[in-house]
């Protein structure tokens, strides 16, 4: 079964801005986990009048279940920006088990040091595997197991949400 889930995307974005700002240092980066977290931090970049661009990473190769799930076509890892250093603000849009996290920490650091990693997130669903917390989540929810929550982004740039399963 699918469907929409009556969360405001857009509502729980003007909050992530918010909080992102908050967060920022003069030295921060923004990185998106592809492809939700990607389409937030090229956003949040524009939002907040930041110089440059933010980056985009991919946690495929460094997932824990690599060899099920192959390469998946999030996109790959682009960081426009000296890593060793750096305060970066990793953005996805939903953390769950917190195995991608642990895929994305390891695909930074093959790139350099940097100085600080926070994690900002949409919506932090619970259901976690590994001890990674979100330094900031616009909204707590919690899902069944066998169900997915999903950003999509529309031709005009709105986010909305959608539950599966």
């Amino acid at each position: 079964m699918s469907g929409r889930l009556s969360l405001d995307a857009e509502s729980l974005y003007q909050t992530l801005c918010k909080g992102v700002g908050a967060m920022l240092t003069p030295t921060s980066r923004l990185v998106g986990i592809t492809s939700g977290g990607a389409w937030l931090a090229t956003r949040l970049q524009k939002d907040l009048n930041l110089s440059g661009d933010a980056g985009s990473i991919s946690s495929a190769m460094h997932r824990d279940d690599f060899a099920k799930r192959g390469l998946a076509d999030g996109g790959q890892t682009k960081l426009p920006f000296e890593v060793n250093g750096a305060h970066v603000i990793v953005l996805d849009d939903v953390l769950y088990t917190g195995r991608t996290i642990r895929a994305v920490l390891n695909e930074l650091f093959d790139y350099g040091r940097p100085a600080s990693v926070q994690l900002a997130v949409l919506v932090d669903r619970g259901g976690r595997e590994l001890p990674v917390q979100a330094d900031f989540a616009a909204a707590r929810i919690a899902l069944p197991a066998d169900q997915l929550l999903a950003l999509a982004k529309a031709a005009d740039g709105r986010f909305s949400f959608s539950v599966e399963g």
